[in-house]
């Protein structure tokens, strides 16, 4: 692998380790905005509370907007630049809501950094997709997903030292306000890689602009040819659909994929864990620092089984990946559904919440971003992942806001015990798995042009 490309791609996908930070962040700060705000009462006679809504979900919200909305700057403007400014995004959202005086402008500020979230996981695997090739781009892509786990990591590590050196008054405040400065580093490294060439041509900018991208990339003399041709050929051949809108009905299949591989994600249950992890350990019987402690652990667990999905990816592909996820997720989900039903040693919950998490970590994290980028053909491939992102956060946004009705201790539905929470996840991935079986197609190790070609997308 061409170190030059590796370095590249991992500047672009920090972005999402923002992404990680920001998601989870929010975790060590639940409770006490809960205490010093008041926010948990229900909006009049709706089964929704002002903190589920304002503090939780609100950067959700702005998750969706970006990605709904992140591949119009990513096609206009172009990769590179929609990354920069999602850093720019990240640094106020950070600074914004560490000195938020109350909930309102707090919930501004978290909804802005979610803007940039979303913006990011439709922008960064794209650039990420295109720059790279057949036989590294599920690695390198997953990088992706390896920075989103690796902040979620430093989110919680972050949280629980900043927990222990502070005053639970001010230490939230830090937590979320320390993000600002890997924000502002990593607007300054974008600034400074390459446009992608695929973008370059799509603009129809002159060859020797692409070809000096190319050179960037560490791709020279027949190399460099060789690429650009192939890409003026996929273009060409799909002259006529650079006028067709995404909903056209031409792309329905790949649009179907993007659309049950997000949902499946979220129904997986896998942000409800990671936003409320202190909170779910805290009601398994551990004490609010044991819970914040063994937060680290399950960003551990998240990180190690990342890493080792990225070195599986174009090996076993992505479908296999998917297979032992799925199955991992409905025995683990299963089994903290009855740990929680039988009130079970803490620890053996535990243990299972982590099996969870390797599960997701090897399979639906390391593919989502890979394949969804992958699906869609080169004019459409910013509002393909656009819509894979956005469906994905819609979701996310709504368990979040939907989590305190059910999860907290005072008003929720399961307020005694959470087990058909588990349950029903659990059941989901049953369905997860059907598709995988019987929907999703393999993609390893197959160019974007000639996977368009294989998914009937550049047919006339």
């Amino acid at each position: 692998m061409d170190k030059r490309i590796l370095r590249i791609s991992l500047t672009a996908a920090l972005a999402g380790f923002l992404f990680g930070f920001d998601t989870v962040v929010i975790s060590g700060a639940n409770q006490p905005i809960k205490a010093l705000w008041n926010t948990n009462w229900f909006l009049g006679d709706s089964v929704f509370t002002f903190h589920g809504i304002f503090i939780m979900s609100m950067a959700l919200w702005g998750t969706v907007l970006g990605a709904l909305l992140g591949g119009i700057p990513s096609d206009r403007l172009g990769r590179k630049k929609t990354l920069f400014w999602i850093g720019v995004l990240y640094f106020i959202s950070a600074l914004g809501s560490a000195l938020a005086p109350e909930a309102y402008s707090f919930s501004f500020f978290r909804f802005i950094g979610g803007v940039g979230v979303g913006a990011s996981s439709v922008a960064a695997p794209v650039y990420i997709s295109e720059i790279s090739s057949a036989q590294n781009r599920g690695r390198l892509t997953a990088m992706y997903q390896f920075n989103i786990v690796f902040g979620i990591l430093i989110a919680f590590i972050s949280n629980y030292l900043i927990g222990t050196l502070f005053s639970e008054e001010v230490a939230w405040r830090w937590m979320l306000g320390v993000e600002g400065i890997p924000a502002l580093l990593y607007t300054l490294m974008v600034a400074k890689i390459p446009n992608s060439p695929r973008w370059l041509l799509l603009k129809e900018r002159p060859d020797t602009v692409v070809i000096r991208s190319l050179s960037l990339l560490g791709i020279e003399g027949n190399r460099a040819q060789l690429m650009l041709s192939e890409i003026k050929v996929s273009l060409l051949e799909s002259v006529q659909e650079k006028k067709e809108k995404l909903f056209s009905g031409k792309y329905n299949k790949p649009l179907l994929l993007a659309f049950l591989l997000a949902f499946f994600n979220q129904l997986s249950g896998i942000n409800f864990v990671l936003y409320y992890a202190p909170e779910i350990l805290e009601r398994a019987g551990l004490a609010s620092g044991e819970s914040l402690f063994s937060s680290i652990s399950i960003g551990i667990i998240n990180l190690i089984f990342t890493l080792l999905g990225i070195a599986l990816i174009d090996k076993l592909g992505r479908k296999q990946l998917m297979y032992i996820g799925s199955l991992g997720y409905i025995i683990s989900l299963a089994m903290v559904g009855w740990c929680f039903y039988s009130a079970a040693n803490s620890t053996l919950l535990l243990v299972f919440i982590l099996v969870f998490i390797a599960s997701h970590a090897i399979g639906q994290g390391a593919v989502i971003w890979v394949f969804i980028s992958e699906i869609f053909p080169n004019q459409v491939r910013s509002y393909g992942q656009s819509w894979g992102t956005g469906t994905h956060w819609v979701f996310a946004a709504l368990i979040t806001l939907l989590t305190p009705t059910f999860l907290d201790s005072e008003i929720g539905i399961f307020k005694e015990n959470p087990w058909p929470i588990f349950l029903f996840f659990s059941g989901m991935m049953v369905l997860q798995l059907l598709f995988v079986i019987f929907l999703m197609p393999e993609t390893k190790g197959i160019s974007l042009e000639d996977l368009a070609k294989k998914l009937g997308l550049n047919k006339e």
